[in-house]
């Protein structure tokens, strides 16, 4: 309807005691209502902008919007608003009414598709029982009389219903009344309030665009799931309540195994499907951890967002996970990694530590092909401190690096989580992972070696980080339980260095025949702690180096040298890496090194042959 007929209609009504509002007002009240659903964030507040609104446009004492529920069959109230009656609530949990008590609903749904109109509002007094002349519906008036009845019992003397009507259907009704002493409305109000309704179904409509964007920018479109935009956003969320109240924050991350194949053997169809399947399984895993948000990050890799609940309980739910993954159909299961604020990882701060310490767990259990989750802070074997997946995630983040050193971290990108997946340069420490990880995991798949080659292991450590790193060479030594001498189990030696030729020649000729050379640690205290569980980097000539070191490390010939070891059942263990003219970068690989060793004593150990 024109605004002028409204005006016309209106001002026929004059000798009213509440006069109209003016044209203008009226319009002015249209186009707020629109503004104010515009910027509404849900759909909830939407509603109850629109019936505030509408209250004050038509000057009800209350507005009520309700919602047609077609699985219930119900009408059902979702906001009141304004002066409430007794036993009424502005946010109903359950007020209902059967829509078969209106028909109404039957009239909107006949005017819309006989006449091809918007059904017009109708009004209702506390007085007047007679149904509007606009309802054929033959119960309508037995209805009538019980709304006028609902009226009195409310104290309120009349109202106006106008149905909203939402692409093409029925959608609920914009309800207004006033109450006892005010005036009655009139046609023009009922004109006034289809418009308002129309109005309304036109905010709802971009509210639900809008959601549908918002799913769309925070949704993965082949599993429904969340999304690394959804998990970044509620990520951040989390770790402000556990640094403001210590609340316990879980990532589980999962990479589904096989995917390639199936793409390659069966069709990315069938990998879809896969994937498809999992989502359902990790969707399930979600629903026993109140509090959590599943998601896709992108291709075979999946995470599990959990706040407020045990580690434990996390744990055995990913446990779970796993089980019902390698059930799948065509999969080969996940491999699964967890950090959790619950357990020893030490402190988290930001969303990027947390999710490289998830990530670094994934990769060893992938690494070992480990059908259970690996879980960051929780050793799998005697004598890891710090844990060796901890050791990992933080080698491979220059900003927890700069923390331990005390000069602060910024916070890294969004993108780069990753980091120690890949870097650019053979001298970042994330190459450096990358490609002994990635060498470990191959040399852990030869079916001719025993799984607790730890020798074998330190060895590809120490051979893949040489190459990578341009090292003269490396040394792997070995400590058994108990004792205090070293002794050398294997080597490799690149190039001559450039010390004095008459000791470069013995060394080298030392190091090729006389590999089991053995050492006191009692007289070399950073080798000592390093096979502890520690790491060290000398350059010839620093200040401070200690002189049994630098004296062992200048008569082999070399200006610098990177040492990083640890324990396993088996007995202390060191790898060494040596560098002619102080090219290595010490400072960034030394703490790489360290964690790369951890990974390699981890699971089952054996001592040198011999």
């Amino acid at each position: 309807m024109s605004s002028e007929a409204i005006v016309t209609d209106r001002g026929c009504d004059s000798d009213r005691p509440q006069q109209p509002a003016a044209p203008d007002l009226r319009l002015k009240s249209v186009v707020e209502l629109a503004q104010d659903m515009a910027g509404a964030l849900t759909p909830l507040e939407a509603v109850r902008a629109a019936a505030a609104r509408a209250t004050e446009a038509l000057g009800a004492t209350m507005a009520a919007v309700s919602v047609w529920d077609r699985e219930s069959g119900r009408l059902r109230v979702l906001v009141n608003h304004g002066e409430l009656a007794p036993g009424e609530e502005e946010l109903p949990e359950d007020e209902s009414y059967p829509v078969a008590d209106f028909p109404e609903i039957v009239t909107y749904l006949e005017e819309r598709w006989t006449t091809g109109r918007l059904p017009r509002a109708w009004l209702q007094s506390a007085e007047d029982s007679e149904p509007h002349a606009g309802h054929s519906h033959p119960t309508a008036g037995a209805y009538c009389q019980e709304r006028a009845a609902a009226l009195r019992r409310r104290g309120r003397a009349c109202c106006v219903v106008a149905p909203i009507v939402l692409h093409g259907q029925a959608w609920g009704e914009l309800y207004l009344a006033r109450t006892v002493g005010t005036p009655e409305f009139t046609e023009a109000d009922a004109d006034y309030a289809t418009l308002l309704a129309a109005q309304i179904s036109a905010g709802l409509a971009q509210t639900e665009r809008l959601a549908d964007l918002r799913k769309l920018a925070f949704s993965d479109p082949l599993t429904g799931l969340a999304n690394r935009r959804a998990v970044d956003a509620r990520l951040e969320s989390a770790l402000e309540a556990h640094n403001r109240d210590n609340t316990v924050v879980s990532l589980v991350v999962c990479d589904v195994n096989g995917l390639k194949r199936v793409n390659d053997q069966l069709g990315h169809e069938m990998g879809d499907r896969l994937l498809e399947r999992f989502a359902h399984q990790l969707s399930l895993a979600a629903a026993k951890l109140p509090g959590s948000l599943a998601a896709r990050l992108g291709g075979d890799e999946f995470c599990l967002l959990v706040e407020g609940q045990k580690a434990d309980e996390v744990v055995a739910v990913a446990e779970e996970l796993c089980a019902r993954a390698l059930a799948l159909a065509e999969g080969e299961g996940v491999a699964c990694g967890v950090a959790s604020t619950g357990d020893s990882i030490g402190p988290v701060t930001t969303a990027d530590r947390l999710f490289r310490l998830a990530d670094a767990a994934q990769y060893r259990a992938k690494a070992a092909r480990s059908a259970h989750p690996v879980v960051a802070g929780r050793s799998h074997g005697p004598g890891f401190s710090p844990d060796p997946t901890v050791l990992l995630a933080d080698a491979a983040d220059p900003h927890h690096r700069a923390d331990a050193r005390g000069r602060g971290a910024g916070r890294a990108g969004a993108g780069d989580r990753r980091r120690f997946r890949g870097a650019a340069h053979s001298a970042d420490p994330g190459q450096l992972l990358t490609a002994v990880l990635a060498a470990l995991d191959q040399h852990g798949s030869a079916r001719s070696v025993h799984p607790a080659d730890t020798i074998g292991k330190l060895a590809v450590v120490a051979e893949t980080s040489a190459r990578l790193l341009d090292a003269v060479g490396w040394w792997v030594s070995y400590v058994p339980p108990g004792s205090q001498l070293m002794r050398t189990a294997q080597h490799a030696v690149y190039r001559m260095t450039s010390g004095p030729s008459s000791t470069r020649a013995e060394t080298q000729r030392a190091q090729i025949e006389a590999p089991d050379a053995v050492f006191d640690l009692r007289h070399y205290p950073m080798t000592r702690r390093a096979v502890r569980g520690g790491a060290f980097a000398l350059r010839a000539g620093a200040a401070g180096n200690d002189p049994a070191e630098e004296a062992m490390l200048v008569v082999s010939g070399y200006r610098g040298m990177i040492g990083a070891g640890g324990q396993n059942a088996a007995g202390g263990w060191l790898v060494e890496l040596f560098a002619d003219d102080a090219t290595l970068p010490l400072g960034q690989a030394a703490c790489a090194m360290r964690a790369l060793v951890a990974v390699a004593l981890s699971g089952p150990a054996s001592p040198p042959p011999g």
